[in-house]
């Protein structure tokens, strides 16, 4: 009885004001851990996509004809080269045109065999707000962040794997008889393009245009969202 008295006595001695700063800061504490679990299940979710992304897309290229008979991404000769073609088909040499385009493209699929390690490595490193600005983003906000943490890596492990592959399937053979030939035409201007740096580059915007592709789809197309995680987190950006 006096322990009752007791309580009934003390408890009118916390103060509304005590009350409502306790209820505040259980409050902060449950909408804390609700925004870190979405935040989790955010990057998780764009983990998942980037992952899909990378599997989907960026293999097709590895494959033969990956960059060749996709037009989307196939390699043409450098622009400054564009009048070599054309003197070149003109001489009735577009055997010798087509096998030098082909020679590029076989090289860029061997290259991009080497950027999964690297897709991976910077997937992993996807932090919280990465996620969040990249969900909430533009339609390829996902793609440009693997770009801006991904490219230098890309170009220096593509770029001999372009040039030995150069050598591998015959290309600077092919592109010395191109060159040569060309340069020995009266009254032109000689050229000596650097076809590793050039490959390289188109090996990466091909890499990156495929990423755009399946990210694109996973925005706008529900059936391409695979997993409950990934509907999950990508209804979150059907609301913005």
């Amino acid at each position: 009885m006096k322990k009752a008295l007791f309580l009934l006595l003390i408890v009118p001695a916390i103060s509304n004001a005590q009350f409502k700063d306790i209820l505040t800061k259980a409050t902060e504490k449950i909408n804390a851990a609700t925004k870190s679990n979405s935040g989790l299940d955010i990057a998780s979710g764009l983990k998942e996509a980037l992952n899909k992304g990378v599997t989907e897309q960026v293999s097709k290229l590895t494959a033969t004809d990956g960059f060749y008979k996709n037009a989307a991404v196939k390699i043409l000769m450098p622009e400054e080269l564009s009048k070599v073609d054309k003197t070149l088909r003109k001489m009735g040499l577009s055997k010798l045109a087509d096998e030098g385009v082909l020679a590029l493209n076989r090289a860029a699929e061997d290259a991009v065999k080497e950027a999964t390690p690297i897709f991976v490595s910077s997937i992993k490193n996807l932090t919280i707000t990465d996620a969040k600005n990249i969900l909430l983003g533009n339609e390829n906000a996902a793609t440009l962040y693997l770009q801006s943490s991904t490219s230098a890596a890309l170009y220096a492990k593509f770029s001999p794997v372009v040039q030995k592959s150069i050598g591998k399937v015959g290309a600077d053979v092919v592109w010395n008889t191109i060159i040569k030939q060309y340069n020995t035409i009266p009254f032109i201007s000689k050229v000596n393009p650097d076809l590793v740096d050039y490959t390289t580059n188109k090996a990466l915007d091909g890499v990156f245009k495929m990423i755009t592709v399946e990210e694109k789809n996973i925005r706008t197309n529900l059936n391409s969202r695979t997993s409950d995680l990934l509907r999950k987190v990508f209804a979150l950006q059907d609301k913005k």
